[in-house]
């Protein structure tokens, strides 16, 4: 496979007529060019993010503002979700990129084209109704970080607070796709059963309700069933990233947990709105996190040269809340992280899930797990920072925080950075908590 390709559209000197895709603080330079999907007058399109704006993919074919693109390219941009852009080839969705990015440069080539593009193409982005951007068919959640999964063994009292198949696989488990939600907008506290605090075992609204920091990836799909991936070819499945909030009720994933997680989990999943391409993060990928001394070699299915030196991913995560107490008027940072704290790569997760023979549809969607690392500033959920409830996080005002609580919102966001290239961002996935709803058998 070859190294990474990093072409014109990663160039930082690279300007876009889109005056707000030029200032220093937008995720969303020229050079990103995330994708999603928003509702538009009774209909769903495809945009690309750029600046304060989004382009209108189905709007800019329809005018001829994209040209000599392939008629699969043009079909899939008039499709309401990025299904049909993921199916494509990755010669063909990189063609794509190449073309929105010429016609939204500053070169006076196409100088003629952006009085077209403002009045029939570009739209706000602030208000946009987005919608999550595929039909997800899939959902697999990965536990990659030896530090968020070390310390959840220990809050547990587990002997042996690693699991030895950890340093031997990317362990996982399989999510439910109808939960998941686009960013934004309430997330219910769930009813559950679980032990309190007396040791007795209850139902009711659970208490410890928790975020959990991850990047997800979008797969391309297409290995027939019972066609295992290699490493290269798990490697070219990832069509692009998205920002994961995996909401946890910790006291129900506690007491519950025997096959793996199940109600814990799946009352609500956030992603956010914009797909960032695998192309965008060319220049982002660095090699993989090096093995833990204690590991055993890795084998011959998640093991690859150009795993080992391109595998990794240079992206910084932050978790953020916002309390729900009137005169609180800034976010606080919970946490900052590092997408290389995890022991396995996306690659070597797809290669994994793929290794008995299971088929990846087009749109599936991977979660890294929880991004912890070392540091306490990088412990990446409620219950690492706070110990599992036993050491309250101080947060601003005399406001403490064992859990979240109603009104909470937690703000996701990451940023890709390197030297020499332009920084780009996600966007952010947001989520306030809402009061458990009364269940029938406590009406």
């Amino acid at each position: 496979m070859q190294p990474p390709l990093i072409d014109e559209t990663h160039d930082p000197a690279r300007l876009s007529w889109v005056a707000s895709a030029n200032t220093p603080d937008t995720d969303f330079p020229l050079q990103n060019l995330p994708l999603g999907a928003l509702r538009l007058e009774g209909r769903q399109v495809c945009g690309v993010a750029i600046g304060d704006n989004i382009l209108n993919l189905q709007a800019a074919c329809e005018h001829g503002l994209l040209t000599n693109l392939p008629s699969s390219v043009l079909a899939a941009c008039g499709q309401p979700q990025l299904n049909a852009l993921m199916a494509l080839p990755p010669e063909e969705s990189r063609l794509l990129r190449r073309r929105v990015f010429a016609l939204l440069s500053d070169d006076p080539g196409n100088t003629h084209l952006r009085d077209a593009v403002q009045k029939n193409a570009l739209l706000p982005r602030a208000g946009a109704d987005m919608v999550v951007p595929a039909q997800i068919n899939g959902y697999t959640d990965f536990l990659t970080s030896r530090h968020h999964t070390e310390r959840h063994g220990k809050f547990k009292g587990l002997k042996d607070p690693l699991p030895p198949a950890f340093l031997s696989l990317p362990v996982a488990y399989h999510g439910r796709t109808s939960s998941i939600r686009i960013s934004g907008g309430p997330v219910i506290r769930p009813n559950g059963q679980y032990k309190n605090t007396k040791g007795e075992v209850v139902f009711g609204p659970v208490k410890a309700m928790d975020f959990e920091l991850e990047l997800g990836a979008y797969l391309r799909g297409g290995n027939p069933l019972g066609t295992p991936l290699g490493m290269d070819e798990a490697q070219a499945q990832i069509f692009g990233y998205s920002l994961l909030n995996d909401w946890s009720a910790k006291d129900i994933q506690w007491w519950e947990q025997v096959l793996g997680p199940f109600l814990g989990k799946n009352f609500h999943t956030s992603v956010s709105p914009w797909v960032v391409t695998a192309d965008a993060l060319a220049p982002f990928q660095v090699a993989a996190p090096p093995l833990a001394t204690d590991a055993p070699p890795l084998l011959p299915h998640l093991d690859s040269s150009h795993n080992r030196r391109f595998g990794g991913l240079q992206v910084d995560v932050e978790a953020w809340i916002h309390l729900h107490p009137d005169g609180v008027k800034d976010a606080v940072r919970l946490s900052r992280s590092s997408v290389q704290n995890l022991s396995w790569t996306f690659a070597q997760m797809v290669a994994h899930h793929t290794s008995n023979g299971c088929n990846i549809m087009t749109g599936d969607f991977i979660g890294s797990g929880t991004i912890s690392g070392e540091s306490d500033e990088s412990r990446a959920c409620m219950t690492e920072i706070t110990e599992a409830g036993k050491r309250p996080v101080q947060l601003q005002d005399g406001i403490s925080r064992c859990w979240l609580e109603d009104g909470d919102e937690i703000i996701l966001r990451a940023f890709a950075r390197r030297e020499g290239f332009r920084t780009i961002g996600f966007g952010e996935c947001r989520g306030t908590i809402a009061p458990a709803v009364r269940h029938p058998a406590t009406a």
